[in-house]
């Protein structure tokens, strides 16, 4: 890990940029004296302040760097980088700029014709406030990286011991002192250890399930980092142990520097959610539509402001109207206004936020809301192992006591997946069983034990104190080491007299016994015959992937009968010389084993079996060893019993070996990656995201930090995840359960198909508002609907439906379908070809009503002369701007609520201030379409008669509130005025519905031919699977 090299220290090029830099030390892969002599430093005398300050200004501070974020103009500026949000922008500005010449032009009172602008520019900044808060939050994973970094060190320098050293002052070769409890200040080589053994808590940045011994021993120059048993690495927990080490490396070149920079890394190449990328394309074709679209009617109608003469066929006598320009410029803006869905940022965050209540009901906290979204197309699931897939709390899978002779051996297996005393039974077990023999196991595995079960809550965690009950009975611990691998206690027995009780490897534990305990508790000799018997046991369990202990005792070990814990009593300077622990441990009486494992979760195997239902493949990444990671694998059924497996369980490093990573990828069923470390996980994820995949990944450990980062989905554990992996990540799963993860992919398939509900819905309604428009200006007549009043459809009657549209109810086979590409089309052709359909006929139905009112005194038997409003043609209506040149043409007032509309002074007002009431009806039969549109949306082919109205209540109170706010802005005179309408009689709303609900029909008659379509796709698709 260390820099090294004869002339370390010597360079001045601050920053570490030092040709030396360039090469990496193995010091795991050299002796201590080599190591030494590399980083020229005594152990004994530490480095010299000299020495430590040109190292410091060579090498820097030990601290991880410090990025400076974006600064919150230039994220307010990316947030306009988005094409839907840039029209807004230009329709507003232009908006802006009429309403500032043209206040109350074309009949719109002053405040009237600034709604629209200033009501645009609000959406914008609260849109823009949103993406800066969650882009801000991108930087806490970095922050809460550094939080777990020590803050001091005792240190040897000059031949003296510093305490309280601050740890970023460290630099390579200095000598530090680390006892047990201590965070590991820099990546450090092991020199000695001063206790008998010394164990590290490494699981947050290597994977490993389990506390890693560590020695002074070198290893080969390319071992992997959790091979690397004497080195200590910056971050990581001494957990029991003292030993002296030398500072390796330091800051960013530490291994957790490098998590750091992978972070970094991974979050500059984050791309677009799959919605948002369709979005997007949406919002460029839309910006080509709307462009052509203006470009037509601007063409149409070029003859009212522009006109000429022909003289000698040229033109000549040119006329031009700035009014009429200025006012059919208003007409493409409010056609823009139409095409834009305005309302669709919000609602899609609405419906995002809903789904992701859902969830956290379901155990999995959505830290950012497009994931919801990106969940509903994972294809790929790449998971950790341990705590995820397992319980992550070492269990008795299975236990063999010794029988009634010394030739046989019971074996008892054990059920149970967690800490709790009520999960679980021993199987084949009677009440009263509890022999001798198996009394002494389960005295010994007690008393025997440093750590303790406590509740929190409703779960049972493991503590790494013993019981009151075994402290009050032990007068001495042998601890564990590497050479005998055991550990003993020597407590007091019921009679008064001593006992020592030992658990430990079985082979070491077999060759220190003499004898061994029967069933009846008989002591018998321990002869060969026996000891096959024993190890053939072990070998069975070993196969299985447990971690094997076996169980020894002595009764009255003579060295301790009188010993009561006295530094004066004699065998009290055998405890303090571990090499005479061996020769206390002499003579045992051998009494069983026990296997343990991490066991899977009850409920993950029903989650691989559905995963694989839904076309999402399962891949196991872990840090742990590959024969308990397949163990684990075959039994959770991500591989079956008897499969071959050689080809698809792979360790990190063989991975990366690999001539073709991708193809080992594309494979089919579940893949294993052992031994992974981060490089290797960032590199899986690449891959498949280059492959297209949609890749969710789980992590807990500091280590799995980058590649959560990288992933489309990265999901952290909320009981045993560290900070750093929480803040990478964009969901935390609160129960640490993979069962969690598949739920949310179930959820997130039915929110997208919601939200794909009221995207259609929403679009569907604004090309029936392009339509109504661009048959305005096509025929001629006088404008039907400003855009203010676009606005308010758009933003506000629209809205609630929308949002209600999220709660449609689930696909009942919403988890037995293949996962949706992420590039599949939003809209397909036939959808799109549907809402023309429809968009149509909102345009004939918007315009038509408007014409009705003024050329018909009754429609479909309805009268609507009451309110003594003039009829007139409809080539006079056509040709209204040229009413000034008409003879004799008067027209009669007439009434609107409590208003009096009279014309006398000018009747062509009558076209113009007067046409109000058509406005109104106009408005009115599109936002009633509009509701009855909602309804078509329920289902994609789905008939109303199948999928009634009422499967989805919250639509059915949406429309009500969409039409209560119409009704509100049509009596409140106050709003009636803003909004340039008048309130309608109840002919005139029935003339509303009778216009307005045929959308129904035909939407009806279109899903009819969808089915068709469906059914034919589908005979078609099983007809080619076949052949």
């Amino acid at each position: 890990m260390g820099k090294g090299g004869q002339d370390y220290g010597n360079k001045e090029d601050k920053g570490g940029n030092s040709e030396l830099d360039k090469v990496v030390f193995p010091a795991w892969a050299k002796n201590v004296s080599e190591c030494e002599e590399a980083l020229q430093v005594s152990s004994h005398q530490g480095l010299s302040s000299e020495e430590v300050d040109k190292r410091r200004q060579t090498y820097g501070s030990n601290e991880l760097d410090k990025h400076h974020g974006q600064s919150i103009f230039s994220l307010i500026l990316e947030q306009f980088n988005d094409t839907l949000v840039r029209i807004l922008l230009v329709a507003a500005v232009i908006s802006f700029v009429l309403a500032w010449y043209d206040g109350d032009e074309g009949g719109e009172m002053e405040i009237t014709a600034f709604v629209e602008p200033l009501v645009i520019f609000l959406i914008l900044i609260v849109n823009a406030c949103v993406g800066v808060w969650q882009e801000s939050n991108a930087e806490k994973a970095l922050e809460a990286l550094k939080e777990i970094q020590s803050e001091q060190a005792c240190v040897i320098r000059n031949g003296k011991k510093v305490t309280n050293l601050p740890a970023k002052e460290l630099v390579p070769g200095d000598i530090v002192e680390l006892r047990v409890g201590d965070k590991v200040p820099a990546d450090m080589r092991v020199l000695n250890l001063v206790s008998s053994t010394l164990r590290v808590e490494q699981g947050s940045l290597t994977g490993e399930s389990e506390a890693v011994s560590k020695n002074v021993k070198p290893v080969g120059e390319d071992t992997d980092i959790q091979g690397k048993k004497c080195m200590v690495f910056a971050g990581t927990t001494i957990v029991n142990g003292n030993c002296t080490c030398l500072v390796t490396q330091i800051g960013m070149k530490t291994e957790i520097g490098k998590v750091h920079s992978q972070i970094r890394e991974a979050s500059q190449s984050e791309e677009d959610t799959p919605l948002k990328k369709k979005l997007n394309e949406f919002g460029e074709v839309l910006t080509l539509l709307i462009g052509l679209i203006c470009a037509l009617v601007w063409l149409i109608n070029v003859k009212y402001f522009l006109s000429w003469e022909y003289i000698n066929g040229w033109p000549a006598n040119f006329k031009y109207s700035f009014e009429k320009c200025t006012y059919y410029f208003e007409i493409a803006v409010a056609l823009a206004v139409a095409a834009i869905p305005e309302g669709l940022p919000a609602v899609i965050t609405t419906c995002l936020a809903l789904g992701t209540r859902k969830m956290a009901q379901k155990n999995a906290l959505v830290r950012k809301l497009p994931s919801v979204e990106t969940l509903g197309c994972t294809t790929v699931i790449c998971s950790d192992k341990t705590g995820t897939l397992t319980t992550n709390q070492m269990a008795v899978a299975k236990f063999v006591a010794m029988g009634s002779n010394v030739n046989s051996v019971r074996s008892f297996d054990v059920q149970g997946t967690t800490y709790d005393p009520f999960d679980g039974a021993i199987q084949n077990w009677t009440l009263g069983q509890m022999d001798t023999n198996i009394q002494t196991i389960a005295r010994i595995a007690a008393l025997c034990n440093d750590s303790s079960i406590e509740q929190t809550g409703n779960q049972y965690v493991a503590s790494g104190m013993p019981t009151e009950a075994a402290l009050k009975s032990r007068v001495a611990t042998l601890e564990f080491d590497r050479d005998r691998k055991s550990m003993g206690v020597i407590v007091n027995s019921k009679s008064g007299k001593k006992t020592l009780l030992v658990k430990g490897a079985v082979e070491n534990l077999l060759e220190r016994s003499h004898f061994v305990q029967l069933l009846d508790g008989s002591v018998v000799k321990l002869d060969q015959d026996a000891k096959n018997l024993i190890l053939q046991s072990l070998h069975d369990m070993s196969s299985k992937a447990l971690r094997v202990l076996g169980f020894a005792y002595k009764e009255y070990p003579p060295e301790f009968a009188t010993y009561t814990g006295s530094e004066d009593h004699p065998a009290h300077e055998l405890l303090l010389n571990p090499t005479y622990y061996s020769y206390i441990e002499n003579k045992l009486v051998f009494a069983g084993l026990a296997g343990l494992r991490d066991p899977p979760r009850k409920e993950v195997r029903q989650a691989i079996e559905d995963c694989r239902a839904a076309g999402i493949q399962v891949m196991v990444i872990t840090g742990d060893n590959k024969n308990t990671a397949e163990a684990i694998c075959r039994e959770i059924g991500v591989f079956e019993q008897s499969e071959n497996i050689s080809s698809k369980s792979l360790t990190g490093k063989e991975f990366m070996d690999h001539r073709d990573k991708k193809t080992h990828l594309r494979q089919s069923g579940g893949l294993l990656f052992s031994r992974a470390e981060p490089r290797h996980k960032q590199e899986i994820v690449r891959l498949l995201k280059e492959d297209g995949e949609v890749v969710a990944m789980t992590g807990d450990g500091v280590n799995d930090a980058p590649a959560l980062k990288l992933a489309d989905i990265g999901i952290s554990m909320g009981i045993a995840g560290t900070e750093v992996a929480k803040q990478a990540s964009d969901m935390v799963l609160a129960d640490d359960n993979f069962s969690t993860i598949v739920a949310a992919v179930g959820e997130g398939r039915s929110i997208y198909n919601n939200m794909k509900a009221f995207i259609r819905y929403m679009i569907s309604s604004n090309i029936g508002e392009v339509a109504s428009i661009f048959l305005t200006a096509a025929l001629g007549i006088p404008e039907g609907l400003i855009p203010v009043q676009l606005l308010w459809v758009n933003l506000v009657t629209d809205g609630p439906p929308a949002t209600a549209l999220g709660f449609n109810p689930p696909d009942k086979y919403i988890m037995k379908k293949l996962p949706r590409r992420s590039d599949d089309s939003l809209i397909s052709a036939w959808i799109l070809f549907r809402y023309l359909v429809i968009g149509l006929y909102v345009g004939i139905a918007t315009v038509g009503v408007f014409i009705i009112w003024y050329t018909c005194d009754s429609f479909l038997g309805i009268d609507l002369s009451k309110d003594g409003h003039s009829l007139v043609t409809y080539s006079q209506l056509a040709n209204w701007d040229q009413c000034k040149s008409w003879k004799k043409f008067s027209t009669s007032p007439y009434t609107a609520g409590s208003q009096v509309f009279n014309f006398d002074a000018n009747p062509c007002d009558y076209f113009h201030t007067g046409k109000v009431k058509a406005m109104t009806l106009s408005l009115s039969v599109l936002v009633a379409i509009e509701m009855f549109n909602s309804l078509n949306a329920l289902s994609e082919d789905e008939s109303l008669l199948t999928m009634p109205p009422w499967v989805n209540p919250w639509l059915l109170s949406a429309m009500a509130i969409s039409f209560g706010l119409h009704f509100l802005i049509l009596y409140v005179p106050f709003l009636a005025q803003v909004f340039g309408i008048v309130p309608l009689s109840l002919n005139e709303w029935l003339l509303v519905v009778v216009v307005a609900f045929p959308v129904i029909l035909i939407d009806e008659v279109l899903k009819l031919v969808g089915r068709s379509r469906s059914e034919v796709s589908s005979r078609r698709r099983v007809k080619d699977k076949a052949e």
